[in-house]
């Protein structure tokens, strides 16, 4: 037998990973880090269950986080940001590209024959805020030089005195709304193409979309979309052949200038917000053919701006302030707790932000964000509370309610599947929904591992992204 004399490792994760390791029940706990996939922030839960029979009163498995070798329950975090969990963030990119698919190619509760309904992929841009450096190719910027890929300058303004921060910032926080006004005019735009009245287009036909939005290197979002055109009982219904993938993209393009939002203030003055000028819309490519864009390539591009990180364009990852002090130099939480404040020196004048390492441009964005949320006009916004993502307030992915299956539905059916494996296991009852109930009571206890633990997360993680790479590569 080897004894190790632990004082002398020097590493604190070292040391609790060998504490972990020799741990009785070590083979529960490597189970449960296991089971997380990689999950790099989990949550720690306390709690415990009762499984009874309702008809008998039977009590058949009981379970309590006391006999867990650590004391909790881990669980995945669920974070869509790839910066924060790369694990969970890629099954949430599986998801998004079976709902995609789905609506596409039929699937999840979609029929087959929804792949030869008319559908279109769109995308819709910011406008023109100001100048900004870019062309990070052969061709040079307006500055004269010719930037590479990975220069710092990409997306910052050529001129950042003259460049509209307010703009852009109100742009972000109703682009949500923008996009709904631009559905409504799509829709009002598809039934005169059609020779019918708006009330006959609804009983004839409904559009359907999915789309997400992505950040570019300026700090706006633009939004990518698969709109199709269905009967009017949703997918399992094809529009009036009259209804056309042409007549689709026609009414895309006369209905994005028409989406215009104004936003009133005393400070900043009236602001008409618009969709930029640049519209790319096309369609795509029946099943079967080689030709166009493809239900596959555009399900999986979709998918992949769902988690992708907007660190890039300066969004952070955390919160930067809980609500605005209005001067009382103090942050109130929600439970009543008075805290310094985060965002100004104590008399409701900002402060600079010089533990943020991010570009100045960035840094201007949130400042803006700041200013305006104090505001009295603009307090609906909340942008103090959305200055972490530089204004953006909406969701990253959405979609209309006939388009296709729900990530709901999918975690659902994965929680299902897991349930029937957990109980395929020796010594466990196979429960009857129809008869059994489950009562239980949890606390949330924190989230992350010990320092050991992470290391043995960060081995399941490698290990499968290497697994996931040979099937990637053919398994050569």
């Amino acid at each position: 037998m080897i004894t190790l004399d632990l004082r002398h490792v020097a590493s604190p994760a070292v040391r609790d990973l060998l504490h972990l390791v020799n741990h009785p029940d070590f083979d529960r706990a490597q189970q449960q880090i296991e089971r997380l996939g990689g999950c790099t922030e989990p949550v720690r839960l306390t709690g415990h269950t009762t499984t009874v029979d309702t008809t008998t009163g039977e009590v058949l498995h009981r379970y309590s986080t006391d006999t867990e070798p650590t004391g909790s329950l881990l669980t995945t975090c669920g974070n869509r940001r790839a910066s924060r969990c790369p694990a969970c963030s890629r099954l949430y990119a599986t998801d998004t590209y079976h709902l995609i698919r789905a609506g596409l190619t039929g699937g999840k509760t979609v029929p087959d024959t929804v792949r030869t309904h008319p559908r279109v992929f769109a995308t819709l841009t910011a406008p023109s805020f100001g100048p900004v450096h870019n062309r990070p190719d052969t061709r040079p910027c307006r500055c004269g030089t010719r930037h590479d890929p990975t220069d710092p300058l990409l997306g910052t303004p050529l001129n950042p005195a003259t460049y509209d921060y307010v703009g852009a910032v109100l742009f972000k926080a109703h682009a949500g709304v923008l996009w709904a006004r631009f559905t409504t005019y799509l829709r009002r735009e598809i039934a005169p193409r059609l020779g019918m009245t708006q009330k006959a287009a609804r009983a004839a036909l409904r559009v359907s979309f999915a789309k997400v939005a992505e950040y570019q290197k300026r700090g706006l979002v633009h939004f990518h979309a698969v709109i199709r055109l269905d009967g009017p009982d949703g997918s399992t219904q094809p529009p009036p052949s009259y209804a056309t993938a042409a007549v689709l993209t026609d009414a895309i393009r006369a209905a994005a200038p028409r989406a215009r939002i104004s936003a009133d203030s005393n400070a900043v003055g009236e602001r008409e917000l618009t969709w930029g000028q640049q519209l790319d819309v096309r369609e795509i490519a029946a099943f079967g053919t080689d030709a166009g864009l493809t239900d596959q390539a555009v399900a999986a591009y979709v998918a992949k701006y769902a988690t992708k990180s907007a660190d890039a364009s300066g969004t952070l990852d955390c919160a930067l302030f809980c609500r605005p002090c209005q001067g009382r130099g103090a942050t109130v939480f929600p439970h009543g707790t008075p805290l310094p404040c985060t965002a100004c020196d104590g008399t409701g004048q900002a402060r600079p932000l010089p533990r943020l390492a991010v570009a100045q441009h960035v840094r201007q964005m949130i400042r803006t964000c700041w200013e305006l949320g104090r505001l009295p006009e603009f307090t609906q916004l909340k942008l103090w509370k959305w200055a972490r993502m530089l204004g953006f307030r909406g969701h990253f992915s959405t979609k209309s309610r006939s388009y296709s299956t729900t990530l709901g539905a999918l975690r659902t059916a994965r929680r299902a599947w897991r349930t029937e494996q957990a109980h395929a296991h020796p010594g466990l009852p196979e429960p009857d929904p129809d008869t059994t109930l489950v009562v239980g009571h949890w606390d949330y206890l924190g989230t992350g591992y010990s320092p050991g633990a992470a290391l043995l997360a960060a081995g399941v993680w490698h290990r499968r992204e290497l697994k996931r790479q040979f099937a990637a590569e053919g398994g050569s």
